[in-house]
């Protein structure tokens, strides 16, 4: 009779399972349901094959692909390795990249003297499906890495080799699928078979590594799931999204620009864009006010002396720019505001009765990102962060972090955003501080997501090593999940600024420092904007709320006196002059995505009254100005986003 062993299971409960089993016996074991779905497990934390054997007295979990991110991303590595073997077999000069999972998908990147060609997507898709078809077993074995080295370079694998040189391991995994092998730490889906549905998406150029002096290799993009019928949405839904791309929006509503002449990563605000920006700003800085935040301002530019204090100079030095020289001294674009706020916390003595301090900031910072991965908006190398940081004693904490929450889930539905997911992630391996701070500021940020009612997930082990965080990713309106909010403890700056406070017993104390951005930074959340309301903003958000169509030209002087009366109650709005026909007037303003177009001709000049449409094509009639002005107004102070009015 075999020899038992027992594991914990996600909810804690007790399992046992004969020794030697592996996790695909114990998913079976749990159900049939499970075992079918079944990709990988979880053992101690760490990710393996569902092939692995499982250990006694661990902690275990087995990984669908709905099981958060996990599953995702193992499943879509492992159709990048199929889509690598299939490459590989049409064209077996091609050199190998790397082929990792991303946020929504995979790619794999092939050194290739010629670009691919659109249509020959369809002929990889047709060998990875008879890859997939053969159903080829993904074995794990371990190499030395002398051993490893030798595989690769007979395979004229280079880029494999050199990544193999930098491993500082002893050891190498690779993975083999019938003929195919690849250098991969794992973990992979049983065998090919288990990809159900996919579908390559795009072609791109990518330099090795990122680095603009290394070799372009040609990238290609994909997608897979488990059913037809959730691909078939997702590429319904890539459809939706093309055509809320804030870049073509960007162009279309006249928001902002990006020249070359300027530089790449920088974008140029346009008059709407400007506008959009100031009415966000204007919002966010009531909103801080409101909640006894104060405001602060720091320069552009600060000494390299004052990035060594704060660890940025030996640790995120890749992502700053270099330095200046004035007045024999080095100076350095902020790539943080933090340290400015810390030095305006330590210009002054600090009581415990003063805590806490709760500052706020529109704050412009600089960070270098290589060309490749910049993104219109959502990737730029100038952008303004909303930043936030709070300095409390460990007592005021929890209610610091609950009042932090609240805030930052008002400030998102304002905009529109009621679904979100939210993480908390812990203590990492290697920490600053103490076990027990950590335990405090964990356990605070779990009571304030608690006492809200939030559903969250645990992240552990993922949070950064100066304390734990909360991260709130928001899904726009056609389901795709956006990086959004932080919450983060921090017990490294205070430590490398020596900063403190009177206690009660007059003894000096180091505060605990909470940055916090709700927004992340106002390019890339206008970007998120413009794709959310595909450019359609509700009305008080909208650059231009109303424009004034005249029929022709006799009637722009009535034009102008709408417009005047609108402009006293302070709404946006234009009048388009053009000896156009009042149809394409309509059109043009639609394209625009203006709220609301206000017709005016002989009809509405001898009544006083004006003709309300809606970009939705909505139609009222002999309308007071002042009844209009009145409903506006209203919509506008509810932050609504319904167009139809009632006269």
């Amino acid at each position: 009779m075999a020899k038992k062993i027992k594991v914990k299971l996600p909810d804690n409960s007790q399992m046992e399972i004969d020794e030697g089993r592996t996790f695909a016996d114990l998913a079976e074991q749990i159900g049939p349901r499970l075992a079918k779905a079944a990709i990988a497990a979880r053992v101690d934390g760490k990710l393996v094959d569902i092939t692995a054997k499982v250990p006694d007295k661990s902690a275990v979990g087995i990984v669908t692909f709905d099981t958060d991110d996990i599953g995702k991303s193992v499943y879509w590595h492992s159709t990048s390795h199929i889509l690598a073997q299939a490459v590989k077999e049409l064209w077996p000069q091609i050199k190998l990249g790397i082929g990792p999972s991303i946020d929504e998908g995979f790619y794999y990147d092939f050194d290739r003297k010629t670009p691919f060609a659109e249509d020959e997507l369809e002929k990889i898709e047709t060998k990875m499906a008879e890859i997939i078809k053969a159903d080829y077993k993904f074995e794990r074995s371990t190499l030395s890495k002398k051993e490893a080295l030798k595989l690769f370079r007979d395979r004229g694998e280079d880029y494999k080799v050199e990544l193999i040189e930098e491993i500082e391991d002893k050891e190498v995994s690779i993975y083999k699928a019938g003929d195919f092998v690849d250098l991969c730490a794992g973990p992979h889906i049983p065998s090919t078979g288990r990809i159900k549905a996919f579908k390559l998406l795009s072609l791109a150029g990518a330099y090795w590594r990122g680095d603009e002096k290394r070799p372009m290799l040609q990238r290609i993009y994909g997608i897979s799931f488990p059913s037809k019928k959730e691909l078939t949405e997702y590429v319904e839904r890539l459809e939706e999204a093309k055509k809320r791309d804030h870049r073509v929006l960007g162009k279309q509503l006249d928001l902002f620009h990006f020249d070359n002449e300027l530089g790449a990563g920088l974008p140029l605000w346009h008059p709407n864009g400007a506008m959009l920006r100031s009415l966000i700003e204007q919002y966010w800085k009531d909103i801080h006010l409101k909640n006894d935040y104060e405001l602060l301002a720091i320069p552009h530019i600060a000494k390299k002396d004052l990035w060594v204090t704060s660890g940025h100079w030996d640790f995120y030095r890749e992502n700053m720019y270099s330095p200046m020289e004035i007045d024999e001294t080095d100076y350095i674009v902020k790539p943080m505001n933090c340290p400015g706020h810390i030095l305006i916390y330590k210009s002054q003595t600090r009581s415990y009765r003063d805590l806490p301090f709760k500052w706020a900031e529109m704050g412009t910072v600089y960070r270098y990102e290589r060309s490749g991965v910049l993104h219109g908006l959502l990737r730029v190398r100038g952008f303004t962060q909303d930043d936030a940081h709070v300095f409390c004693t460990e007592w005021q904490l929890e209610d610091e972090i609950l009042d932090i929450l609240k805030l930052s889930i008002e400030i998102l539905k304002t905009f529109g955003f009621d679904e979100y997911e939210i993480f908390l992630s812990t203590k990492p391996e290697k920490f600053v501080g103490t076990a027990a701070n950590w335990d405090a500021s964990t356990n605070a940020l779990t009571k304030a997501l608690e006492d809200m009612g939030l559903d969250y997930k645990i992240d552990p082990g993922e949070g950064v090593f100066y304390g734990p965080k909360i991260d709130i990713k928001i899904k726009d309106a056609i389901g795709r999940t956006w990086q959004c909010s932080t919450i983060q403890v921090d017990f490294n700056l205070p430590e490398r600024f020596d900063i403190s406070f009177a206690n009660r017993n007059n003894q000096p104390e180091r505060p605990i420092m909470i940055h916090r951005a709700v927004l992340g930074s106002f390019e890339r959340f206008i970007g998120i904007l413009i794709e959310h309301y595909a450019g359609a903003f509700p009305v008080w958000l909208a650059p231009v709320q109303t424009i004034i169509l005249p029929i022709a030209s006799r009637h722009d002087k009535y034009a102008k006196k709408v417009m005047g009366m609108l402009k006293a109650k302070n709404i946006r709005t234009k009048i388009d002059v053009r000896t156009e026909k009042t149809g394409k007037k309509v059109r043009d303003a639609q394209l625009q995505k203006i709220p609301f177009m206000l017709v005016v001709g002989d009809k509405e000049e001898g009544s006083g009254t004006i003709s309300v449409r809606t970009r939705k094509g909505d139609e009222y009639h002999d309308v007071k100005i002042e009844d209009f002005t009145k409903i506006l107004l209203i919509k506008e102070k509810e932050k609504s986003e319904e167009l139809k009015i009632n006269v």
